[in-house]
């Protein structure tokens, strides 16, 4: 098939590169020139493992080309994703402008019978609204349609969740449109794995009540982690012990700093801002957010319970949101390097992968990727991101290289006992009470 991508982002690069391997022709559209010049040379935007190898030979079979030029793009194509951001506005809503603006320029150029997928994540509704803006825009009635095909990929491992999903949610009231859709995906559907057809708002709000679903998980042991410190529980064993239930499972468990990252912020604020909008109560996704806000105070008040902050240096392992990524949007660690250094503390970074995304976000801070000349003669060290590459490092070594062999471990990523055991002042979150001692 003949596929436009809008947008060069996480989604849309992968969603184009995952369809062009698949044997589809596809152009991905993008408005910035020197995205689009680095892409056509070979450079990547981002930090996605397996992408580039499969990008690169997609481009070479000449499967995958990009352009700034949307009249071409729009044209000669039978499927239009629109994969652009939707970010948070003032109001806490999703700004759909990006949206918006590919809407009208599909109305403008478009000259056939078109699919037009919203991949982007968007409040339930907005194919309507595509669909309103395209007809207006049309200098003569086309036929097209309008289709919700959420994405469910997790950066770091996007690749592999394109090439293997859960699930295919196909949003759309078109036979025609679900023929296509289907024929599309068909490749990607496994028994135990299905595409799901269902009504355009249902789909809409499956990708919102995933994140929100996740989120929510995320703070719920939070919140418990708090307790299990005031009790002497260990938050580990509890989220062992609840993920073995086959009714909740084992995934999204974990407490620490906080979720963040360029969906679940996002999304779980304009959930709130539609469910107001509707006049429904949101006030389980507003704890939801508040504790998450929370999270990174009662962290900065981990470090200060075993740290004199103020004139002390402080080494930060983990800069981006999660692993395998270099995305640092909404991430933990720029607010609490940032607090650190309200603080009057001096901070050192390191990240395996976005070392270059945070010299645009920190002032003052010393950013490296090699772990242990980060920590050498530093006051203490905080672990952010759970990053394999922290997990089995020479921790006798670390214990030498620090000033003072404080550890705070906001990933609980490694053994309290062990740790203790050799020598280090070890806090991590919902440890028990000897966290907070």
């Amino acid at each position: 098939m003949r596929l436009t991508i809008v947008g060069t982002g996480y989604v849309g690069l992968v969603t184009g590169t995952g369809f062009a391997n698949l044997g589809n022709d596809v152009i991905c559209l993008d408005i910035d020139e020197a995205k689009v010049d680095a892409l056509q040379n070979g450079v990547m935007p981002i930090y996605e493992p397996g992408l580039e190898e499969l990008f690169r030979r997609n481009v070479k079979s000449g499967r995958l080309q990009m352009t700034t030029d949307p009249a071409l793009a729009i044209q000669e194509s039978d499927i239009i994703f629109i994969c652009v951001g939707t970010p948070t506005d003032e109001n806490l809503q999703a700004d759909l402008s990006a949206v918006d603006a590919v809407a009208r320029a599909i109305g403008t150029h478009m000259s056939q019978y078109t699919i037009i997928v919203n991949k982007s994540t968007v409040p339930v509704g907005t194919a309507d609204r595509v669909r309103g803006i395209i007809e207006k825009t049309q200098k003569e009635p086309i036929e097209f349609d309008v289709v919700s095909n959420p994405e469910f990929l997790r950066e770091g491992a996007a690749v592999k969740d394109f090439e293997n999903p859960d699930r295919i949610i196909i949003g759309s009231d078109s036979p025609r449109a679900v023929d296509v859709m289907n024929s599309l995906y068909r490749a990607r559907e496994r028994t135990d794995k299905p595409i799901m057809v269902t009504d355009v708002r249902s789909a809409e709000l499956i990708k919102y009540a995933s994140n929100a679903m996740l989120a929510t998980r995320i703070s719920f042991m939070n919140q418990l982690s708090h307790l299990c410190e005031k009790t002497g529980a260990d938050i580990k064993a509890v989220g062992r012990g609840l993920g073995l239930d086959k009714r909740v499972g084992s995934r999204f468990l974990q407490a620490g700093v906080g979720y963040g990252g360029s969906c679940f912020p996002k999304d779980v604020k304009a959930l709130i801002s539609t469910l107001k909008q509707y006049e429904c109560e949101a006030d389980l996704f507003e704890a939801v957010h508040r504790i998450n806000e929370g999270q990174v105070s009662a962290f900065l008040s981990k470090i200060e319970s075993v740290l004199d902050v103020e004139g002390s240096t402080v080494a930060v392992w983990g800069i981006s949101f999660k692993p395998k990524t270099d995305d640092i949007r909404e991430a933990p660690a720029l607010k609490i390097i940032k607090r650190l250094q309200e603080r009057g503390a001096i901070v050192r970074a390191c990240d395996p992968a976005a070392v270059e995304n945070a010299k645009q976000e920190l002032g003052n801070v010393e950013l490296l990727e090699n772990p242990y000349e980060t920590i050498r003669d530093c006051d203490a060290l905080v672990v952010v991101t759970e990053w394999n590459e922290f997990r089995n490092l020479d921790m006798r070594a670390v214990k030498i290289l620090l000033k003072q062999p404080i550890l705070i471990d906001g990933r609980n990523i490694y053994d309290p006992e062990e740790m203790r055991d050799l020598g280090f002042t070890y806090v991590g979150v919902g440890r028990g009470q000897s966290d907070i001692e």
